[in-house]
């Protein structure tokens, strides 16, 4: 067979791109991720009160953690496929997490002095990092495995994307749970839960990952 017949064959029998595959691996695991995010917060901690969601500090969580998952999945994306670009996206997760530490110490201005410790700390700062990091599981599972299907080649990177992107949606979840109504409280230690699930992706990335 002569070069330019097999040019012609391959060329005419090539599939189309679907461009919007890597979103669909996307939206499925978050979607699941979410949503075992929200039960096992509802079924193993109970769900807040009725009324406790007509406060604003509930909707600052759920911004946050929206903000966030919004901001790395985009990044995510781009990690699922070889040698794209991501440095104009880096910035956007780390200006969301920025506003709220802005907002926390905002928080803390209006706060008596007297009262810091138990704006920041809480109730629940021991355990709350780790109910998020817990929370994250199903999300951080079903996201690496659906980077099996693309081709990320910074493995460790792609890692750790999914694992923030996955503690985003389990400080979601844990939202509807938790009870500290303190916006120092909710950028000290959901951002810490999510920087363990981070971690996680980090370490499980490489080993999950490769090709």
């Amino acid at each position: 067979m002569k070069t330019s017949t097999l040019i012609h064959l391959l060329a005419t029998q090539a599939e189309t791109v679907d461009r919007r595959a890597v979103t669909k691996s996307l939206t499925w695991p978050a979607a699941v991720g979410l949503a075992a995010s929200a039960v096992l917060s509802v079924t193993i901690i109970g769900l807040l009160p009725g009324e406790t969601f007509l406060l604003p500090v509930i909707w600052a969580k759920f911004v946050y953690g929206a903000a966030l998952v919004v901001a790395f999945a985009a990044l995510l994306a781009r990690l699922y496929r070889p040698g794209a670009d991501t440095s104009s996206l880096i910035k956007w997760p780390l200006l969301v997490m920025l506003l709220m530490f802005g907002a926390g110490a905002a928080y803390l201005a209006f706060t008596p002095r007297t009262l810091w410790a138990d704006a920041i700390f809480g109730q629940t700062w021991l355990w709350c990092p780790w109910f998020v990091l817990a929370l994250s599981v199903p999300a951080l599972v079903a996201l690496l495995f659906a980077a099996r299907a693309g081709a990320p080649t910074r493995l460790r990177a792609t890692g750790f994307t999914a694992g923030v992107l996955a503690g985003s949606i389990g400080a979601l979840g844990y939202s509807l749970a938790c009870p500290e109504m303190s916006l120092a409280f909710v950028a000290a230690w959901y951002t810490a839960g999510i920087l363990l699930s981070s971690l996680l992706g980090a370490v499980l990335g490489p080993r999950l990952l490769r090709w």
